[in-house]
């Protein structure tokens, strides 16, 4: 093993990252609602020694008729996955946004207790107004709102969780529980959040769940840099990758961090005993893909009116990236694979529907390997955040053959050496050095 190991999780969505997945004969449609689905897919994982599970999550629906997007609830999820497996990091996505620090800050200290210190929070601010109205909001906040919201919403689950010290408990029996000089209340009161304190649990065993984070947009850089322990990332080709890369480590640097802060960028891969076989295995999910639904995807990632675009013409000029007032990672990359590859409308859909413009590898293990070792190598990637467009068969094809190669190559672990996410991911406990 090199002195530097990639890092790798899977994120789990639902039958698979491509948006047809669930039409697909060998998909796990039925099984949405069974926990040992998702208990399958962590123990797989965990028999690939990834670092990770990783689930996203949102609050609204858009059409029922188009598929799954969301069911189980990732935490209540991830509690149950945490008793299949023993050593494989478990990460949820919280929303600053809709939630409020106090109720993220006992339920993230709850799972990392139940799971022996493997949990980690992904923060996001949320986008959609349709969304907002399922939480009491009109709309959705401006963007400004939300990461300054965001801001304060971090800082108040760090003191939450920093309100017991390590060694608070007593747990003498013909004395107290806990030192009540080391169990402190918080008493703050900021713009968006009044929270007293102390947290209603006591100090979680990693000191604080592993911090990702997923930022784009200049505040969203700016917030990663400052907080986050470990970023997701969305980088259509390398050149991209090492900009957001160089961008984001530069950035921690002047803020005086020395933690490794590892950056991981979506990967989607289609595997094949040859290349042709791993393209006929995507033709195979495109062609279920239904236009009109593809449509729609596309209009929420673009703000733009697009269902009557004629499917085999080019892509309309779509407005500059300064311009536009949503989700700026996902719109800069849709506008890169326009600017190099030229689509037409039926092309981006097609390029779109899985992963919604990350990296893709279509070819032989082989292959996939040598490009997830040449971002790693070349500054684009500390590891990837997998997204297996069919599940469970994209995971399981990844572990039986693309990892073995990774771990012949002295890329990955060969076993779990820690007992813990931030032992995984190399991040140091709150208070210590890298």
């Amino acid at each position: 093993m090199s002195s530097r190991s990639m890092h790798i999780n899977l994120f789990v969505h639902g039958c698979g990252h491509h948006r047809a997945a669930w039409r697909h004969s060998e998909s796990s449609v039925e099984r949405l609602g069974d926990i040992s689905y998702f208990e399958e897919l962590a123990q797989i994982a965990e028999r690939g020694r990834l670092d990770a599970i990783f689930f996203a999550d949102g609050s609204a629906v858009d059409s029922v008729a188009d598929g799954p997007r969301w069911f189980l609830e990732p935490l209540t999820c991830l509690a149950a996955m945490s008793r299949a497996t023993r050593h494989i990091g478990l990460i949820s996505t919280v929303s600053s946004t809709f939630s409020t620090p106090f109720h993220a800050a006992r339920m993230l200290a709850s799972m990392d207790h139940i799971s022996g210190g493997r949990i980690g929070w992904n923060v996001v601010t949320s986008m959609f107004d349709a969304e907002a109205r399922n939480h009491g909001y009109e709309a959705i906040p401006s963007h400004a709102q939300r990461y300054e919201r965001a801001e304060e919403f971090i800082s108040v689950v760090l003191r939450l969780w920093d309100s017991w010290d390590q060694s608070a408990l007593i747990l003498d029996r013909h004395g107290d529980y806990a030192d009540p000089a080391l169990v402190r209340p918080i008493l703050h009161q900021g713009r968006y959040f009044q929270v007293d304190g102390p947290l209603t649990i006591p100090r979680p065993p990693q000191g604080h769940p592993v911090l990702f984070q997923a930022g784009a947009s200049e505040p969203g850089r700016e917030l990663a840099a400052r907080r986050a322990e470990a970023i997701y990332a969305v980088a259509h080709d390398l050149q991209a990758a090492q900009h957001y890369y160089a961008d984001i480590k530069q950035r921690v640097k002047n803020l005086g961090r020395h933690d490794p802060v590892p950056i991981m960028p979506g990967l989607v891969t289609y595997i094949g005993s040859t290349q042709e076989e791993a393209r006929a295995k995507q033709r195979q999910l495109d062609e279920l893909l239904p236009e009109q639904a593809s449509l729609r995807q596309l209009k929420s990632f673009i703000l733009q009116d697009c269902l009557d675009w004629e499917l085999d013409e080019p892509v309309p000029a779509l407005p500059p990236l300064k311009d536009f007032t949503g989700p700026k990672g996902r719109y800069a990359t849709i506008l890169r694979i326009i600017e190099q590859e030229k689509p037409t409308v039926r092309q981006l859909l097609g390029r779109l529907a899985a992963g919604g413009g990350h990296c893709m590898v279509v070819g032989t293990p082989e292959q996939i390997a040598d490009h997830m070792e040449l971002w790693f190598r070349n500054g684009g990637a500390d590891g990837f955040n997998l997204m297996p467009p069919l599940l469970p068969h994209g995971i399981h094809e990844f572990v039986e053959h693309v990892v073995p190669i990774l771990q012949k190559r002295g890329l990955f672990r060969t076993e779990y050496t820690c007992g813990t996410l931030r032992g995984h991911l190399g991040i140091p406990r709150p208070g210590e050095e890298a």
